[in-house]
């Protein structure tokens, strides 16, 4: 316990880390998602294709591949494509930009599903008769599809959300200082890496119990209305 005390302010950098690592990459994810149940829903064949080819590979190669290959490989073809374009001599993808870009778009591709049977479970005359009434596309989002996508798709949006916490671990393998990496430092440093280990166990815990019991709380605030009407 003296060891966790005396490395806490590591372990709480660390933690800060992962908290932002997992948000920006949420954004990141939820923008994907978006455009990719748009593009498998909508009539164009090749924004289809394109979409479905997005989520076969982000949902068929490894997480961790994919980080490996973004942090050096994307640089790399960075690099030589500045090169040859004369745009740039050299750019160097930070550990924290590779992990929230490689993230984000991993999860946008499980969002896409997620999204487009969300939608596909709005019932389409409700969409008919905001077209009959005269509403423009983006009223028709907003007050029609958003708020009853929202409730449909918070089952599944909880449950990725919570596995792309966790995910957020793997960034440690390319040198991102999160709250793995830290603890994993600071108990080689101690020789006390299972009490170190632990603590991190008890930390993500703790972030899945937080975000387990806000996504409840929207849960309850957009069943409101269909509760309401179980009971009437």
């Amino acid at each position: 316990m003296e060891a966790i005390l005396e490395y806490r302010g590591q372990l709480l950098d660390g933690t800060l880390v992962t908290i932002q690592l997992a948000l920006f990459s949420l954004v990141i994810a939820v923008l994907f998602g978006l455009l990719g149940a748009w593009a498998k829903l909508s009539k164009n064949l090749v924004a289809q294709k394109t979409a479905a080819g997005y989520t076969t590979i982000v949902r068929g190669v490894p997480d961790l591949v994919l980080i490996l290959l973004v942090f050096f490989g994307g640089q790399e073809l960075a690099n030589q494509f500045g090169q040859v374009t004369g745009l740039w001599d050299y750019i160097e993808i930070s550990q924290f930009a590779a992990g929230v870009g490689t993230i984000g778009v991993i999860f946008g591709g499980y969002f896409t599903e997620t999204f487009r049977g969300a939608i596909l479970a709005i019932p389409r005359g409700q969409i008919e008769a905001g077209i009959a009434c005269g509403m423009s596309r983006i009223t028709i989002f907003l007050r029609v599809i958003w708020p009853q996508m929202v409730r449909y798709a918070l089952p599944g949006f909880s449950n990725n959300w919570l596995v792309q916490i966790k995910s957020t671990a793997l960034v440690s393998v390319i040198g991102l200082q999160d709250v793995v990496y830290n603890g994993f430092v600071a108990g080689r440093s101690t020789r006390l890496l299972f009490t170190f280990m632990f603590a991190v166990l008890i930390i993500y815990l703790v972030l899945t119990a937080i975000s387990d019991a806000g996504l409840r709380w929207l849960d309850r605030k957009y069943s409101k209305g269909i509760v309401r009407a179980e009971e009437g």
